[in-house]
């Protein structure tokens, strides 16, 4: 019997392993299912910098939350304040990243 084999990039592997474990947070008052942001990919990030609201909640919500999602038709304020919520389920702020920190060791000057 042959069997076909599906090769599966590293991203759509971090995506299917993703895909079955939510957390919970709130919108508009309602909790709903999110892929954990630790596992949020960076391109949804730049949905959600973009304003692609729907974009982005197709690519976290639960699929029956993201039904909610769209039956609820949040405000961007809503919205924004939802996203902060889940950022901060892993202490994470959804502002830029601040890059590395500076190095505590001085530099010997010459």
């Amino acid at each position: 019997m042959d069997v076909d084999e599906v090769e599966v990039s590293a991203a759509d592997a971090q995506e299917i392993e993703a895909e079955g474990h939510y957390v919970t947070a709130t919108l508009c008052g309602e909790e709903v299912q999110i892929v954990p942001p630790s596992v949020w990919r960076s391109s949804w990030q730049r949905m959600l910098n973009q304003g692609d609201f729907d974009g982005f909640a197709k690519k976290v919500f639960h699929p029956d939350d993201y039904d909610f999602y769209l039956e609820t038709d949040p405000t961007i304020v809503e919205f924004v304040e939802f996203a902060q919520e889940a950022a901060a389920l892993v202490g994470e702020s959804l502002g830029k990243s601040s890059g590395p920190a500076p190095s505590s060791r001085r530099t010997r000057r010459r």
